[in-house]
């Protein structure tokens, strides 16, 4: 038996959003530091890991920073010298295709196994821990690999456990660099397991006689993509694969819903908002519900910056309140003159799309007369 610590989509050098604040930094060198817990793992005796496979995205960008590029260096040394080999194989984030990519300017000096070849081919044969191993790989290489062909995987006649190690798109073609390939050719490859990269999400499906699994994004890049929170390790052999998720060390990430309803003014909000306040996560909220008030979001996530790592505020309330469209529909003002228009088309409108976008104007609409005193 063999164990594999299957990695993806890392995106090492990935900036994030919230820029302007000294916590974007801090979380910047978070996730920088990901390639190092991996190793980690990797080399304690504990984890009895055998093999490293990066199937892709290791990088952000095709071009990262050089101090980075020196560290993920340095880490991957630590795992040639602790006598396990890595695979690391270019996504399309950071693609071998530019004449600048990290891979061709460090390949030569690149510790394990670089992949470089820009069509499938049987990359490394070696003996692991008593078994035979044989990798098939590509890196994506634009002008030079031939989508269209990869319906004929490589595999060599020659006993042992065959490993595939791809960075692309599962029965899913979004165009030749998302490297479409079908669950159909997997299968008449015959490879026991099928190392992914690309879909930032933990999946796993049978390919013939073996598996293909995406080990999903481990750490949190957006509460669109939050990552998996764990490695993924493979144990192959005997005729069986076994999939274990170990947990990652990753900063936390919430999601709150609040319902705005019963709450009568913006500060009963802040206040209702602070009372989820965790300093160390990264926070949703999602404010739910008919506000009897028109809620200033900037103001509120000021208000609730320091309550959070990171907070961020999505505003899905429905229209305003009814009593509080009558109070302002009642004013002989502009805003007044504003909602009286806004609710008769709102009342005339056909379909709920234009209903739902007509309601959404009339809020936003508010808001920008609060913000700037109209009406008054």
């Amino acid at each position: 038996m063999i164990r594999c610590l299957h990695l993806a989509d890392l995106h090492l050098g990935w900036t994030p959003q919230f820029l302007g604040d000294m916590r974007a930094g801090i979380r910047q060198k978070e996730r920088d530091e990901l390639l190092q817990k991996a190793v980690d793992y990797a080399v304690n005796p504990a984890s009895r890991i055998d093999l490293v496979l990066i199937a892709g995205d290791l990088f952000e960008s095709h071009r990262p920073d050089p101090s980075l590029v020196e560290e993920v260096l340095r880490q991957l040394g630590r795992l040639e010298r602790a006598g396990i080999l890595a695979v690391t194989v270019p996504g399309n984030h950071d693609e071998i295709s530019y004449h600048d990519s990290v891979y061709r300017l460090r390949g030569d000096s690149w510790p394990g196994l670089l992949v470089r070849n820009p069509m499938p081919e049987l990359v490394r044969s070696a003996d692991i821990r008593g078994a035979r191993v044989h990798i098939y790989s590509l890196a994506y290489t634009g002008g030079l690999t031939r989508v269209s062909e990869l319906e004929d995987l490589p595999r060599t006649s020659e006993p042992g456990l065959h490993v595939g190690v791809f960075h692309g798109s599962l029965d899913w073609n979004t165009g030749d660099r998302s490297l479409p390939i079908t669950s159909q050719a997997l299968a008449r490859a015959g490879y026991d397991y099928v190392a992914l990269g690309h879909i930032h999400q933990h999946r796993q499906t049978r390919v013939g006689k073996g598996a293909a699994v995406y080990p999903g994004a481990i750490e949190y890049k957006g509460f669109s993509d939050p990552g998996v929170g764990h490695f993924t390790v493979a144990e192959l052999g005997g005729g069986r694969i076994t999939i274990e998720t170990p947990k990652a060390e990753v900063r936390r990430h919430v999601a709150h819903d609040v319902d705005v309803s019963a709450a009568e003014s913006q500060n009963e909000l802040v206040q209702s908002c602070r009372g989820l306040s965790d300093p160390e996560a990264l926070v949703r909220i999602t404010l739910k519900g008919a506000p009897p008030f028109t809620i200033n979001l900037e103001a509120l996530k000021a208000a609730l910056q320091d309550e959070f790592f990171h907070v961020e505020i999505e505003d899905e309330t429905d229209v305003l309140g009814a009593d509080l469209i009558n109070t302002y529909a009642s004013e002989p003002t502009i805003r007044g003159y504003f909602v009286r228009r806004m609710t008769r088309r709102i009342d005339a409108a056909t379909t709920d799309r234009e209903r739902r976008l007509l309601q959404l104007a009339l809020r936003k609409g508010v808001a920008a007369f609060e913000r700037g005193g109209e009406g008054r």
